[in-house]
């Protein structure tokens, strides 16, 4: 991808790491603990046992210095590149004992992200073709979210808002207060919303191509969201926008069950921008594992 991924802070999910060290190793690995007497330095190969995009490379230094401080890696495959079967995304190399207990952290974190960054670049190869760009939800584990979205940005994805602090997003729900006031009551919010500050973006979902209408052209709507419609309904909707938006940067954005089956379709309509809450929350962990050969160094 030619994309440039923006990089994750550190800081930011060191807690997390943090604690998944400590609901594993505890108050110690017991069995590792059995072989300390032959706790000499070796070297083990992070592979890709399938085809994936790989993700969490950046978290493996960050995981070992929880265990020990002589436990080093090498990255061979960088976030973001893909990775075959076979091949070797990182080296490790430190004390036996050590490596086994850091193991399953640092492959947790790496199927996990890794599944989610393939994941979505399955989904932005389908787009290819077209002007789309994909982006991800919050549908994400609690805890996680830095972390997945990260993991998105790496498949080639986008990320929508981070959380109900840095955008305006006005859906059907709060729609639903406005009553039959729907064009004046969005007028008079929107009219707030320049008092807020780091604000991304304003959107409105809309439901049907008569709200669509009326919203069009209020001035600070900068994305509307085309909510559960099919792709026959996407094309009146770019067709109605075409014809009557006198405001020609606003962006269109299809929502609502989108999976890989259909998601070119969509594409194919002329949409801006496809999000999808399945890249993240339905995307299925990798293969990845730890060969260790046991090679003393």
């Amino acid at each position: 991808m030619t994309k440039k991924i923006e990089k994750i802070n550190l800081k930011e999910v060191r807690p997390l790491i943090r604690e998944a060290v400590r609901e594993d190793y505890g108050k110690g690995d017991v069995t590792s603990e059995l072989f300390k007497k032959d706790n000499t330095l070796i070297k083990a190969e992070v592979v890709a046992r399938e085809g994936i995009i790989v993700c969490g490379t950046v978290l493996i230094k960050e995981i070992l210095k929880f265990y020990d401080l002589k436990l080093k890696v090498k990255v061979n495959i960088k976030d973001g590149e893909k990775a075959y079967s076979g091949d070797s995304i990182a080296t490790m190399t430190g004390p036996f004992c050590s490596m086994l207990s850091a193991e399953r952290v640092v492959l947790n974190f790496m199927q996990r992200l890794s599944g989610i960054a393939t994941t979505t670049r399955k989904y932005v190869d389908e787009i290819k073709s077209t002007n789309a760009k994909l982006y991800d939800t919050r549908k994400t584990i609690p805890g996680w979210r830095n972390l997945e979205k990260y993991a998105v940005r790496c498949g080639g994805g986008f990320n929508h808002r981070f959380g109900l602090y840095d955008a305006i997003l006005i859906k059907d729900n709060h729609i639903a207060q406005l009553e039959n006031n729907l064009k004046s009551g969005l007028e008079k919010i929107i009219k707030k919303v320049k008092k807020l500050k780091n604000i991304k973006f304003v959107e409105i979902e809309v439901d049907n191509l008569e709200q669509l209408k009326n919203i069009l052209n209020i001035k600070g709507i900068e994305i509307i969201l085309l909510d559960n419609m099919a792709p026959d309904l996407l094309k009146k909707a770019i067709k109605i926008k075409e014809k009557y938006c006198k405001n020609k940067k606003l962006l269109l954005e299809a929502s609502g069950g989108i999976n890989l089956k259909n998601i070119k379709n969509i594409a194919k309509t002329g949409v801006d921008r496809i999000s999808s809450g399945a890249i993240t929350h339905s995307a299925i962990s990798v293969d990845i594992g730890l060969d260790r050969k046991l090679i003393k160094i």
